[in-house]
């Protein structure tokens, strides 16, 4: 009887091992396949300021978990505003110097950074890295802003959203500006991959709806109600679940990278106005 029972124990402690390798490892799995599903960087910088003779300082700084971290700072003709662009899932900072031109053209200096595997970042991506990342980010610009005794709005568009909430709901800034942002993962699979429990399964990754309920600064959202990659109706859920101060601009015509362009004049007016205000 006491070996069986010596057996059985050790058969016991045997399964639960098993079973604790088997959940790292099925956990890894899912992390990663989330993660590829999520994350698109690109590490050719196909243009610099430089090329659009827009004056800028290279900025190089570090995670908290030691990464280093790449991104351009773009000072306005008057530093009275600082806007910290928290860019999309795909391409990296280059991409994305056409919209920071016209910023700067309404006053704006702007500070965009690459996430870990963007860009000339260095390291891997990961959801964990991604809020690390922007964390890093808001520090610079923090530093600049106190410097220059300026305004301090976060920026994010598409993904970059679920960083500024983030930031918007733990660090201090006077405004936050979302675009084309989602609620969470969860509703973005129910969206575009209908498999069951998809959603219960990831309504707690990249969850900006989750987060938006501390935000207590004054809010913008625009969002484009041609938008089929992240559609408006996502937009609109979190804009409602997000505190007063508010205002959600629908951008019509506009799809999910074009807000800007098909804006035009008035979504910057809109911008600029909103800066302003702060």
């Amino acid at each position: 009887m006491a070996i069986r029972k010596v057996i059985f124990r050790v058969l016991r402690i045997g399964v639960l091992l098993l079973g604790v390798i088997l959940l790292g490892f099925f956990s890894g799995a899912w992390n990663w396949f989330v993660e590829s599903q999520a994350f698109f960087p690109d590490t050719v910088i196909e243009q610099t300021p430089a090329d659009l003779d827009l004056p800028f300082e290279d900025i190089w700084f570090t995670s908290s978990d030691g990464v280093r971290l790449h991104g351009w700072l773009i000072p306005a003709s008057s530093p009275r505003n600082l806007l910290l662009f928290c860019h999309g899932n795909g391409g990296n900072i280059s991409h994305r110097l056409d919209n920071i031109r016209l910023l700067r053209k309404i006053g704006i200096s702007v500070f965009i950074f690459d996430y870990r595997g963007y860009g000339r970042s260095h390291g891997s991506i990961s959801e964990k890295g991604f809020y690390l990342d922007s964390e890093a980010a808001y520090d610079v610009a923090r530093k600049w802003v106190e410097k220059n005794g300026a305004q301090f709005v976060v920026f994010g568009r598409s993904m970059g959203g679920i960083a500024a909430t983030h930031l918007g709901a733990t660090r201090k800034c006077d405004g936050l500006i979302l675009e084309s942002t989602f609620t969470n993962m969860g509703a973005m699979a129910r969206t575009h991959y209908p498999l069951p429990f998809a959603e219960s399964l990831l309504k707690h990754r990249l969850n900006a709806v989750g987060q938006i309920v501390k935000v207590r600064i004054p809010k913008l959202f625009f969002h484009g109600d041609k938008d089929r990659i992240v559609p408006i109706k996502l937009g609109l859920k979190l804009f409602e679940a997000a505190p007063n101060p508010k205002e959600f601009v629908v951008l019509p015509g506009a799809g999910h990278n074009d807000t800007y362009f098909v804006g035009g004049h008035d979504y910057f007016k809109k911008i600029e106005s909103f800066v302003n205000s702060l």
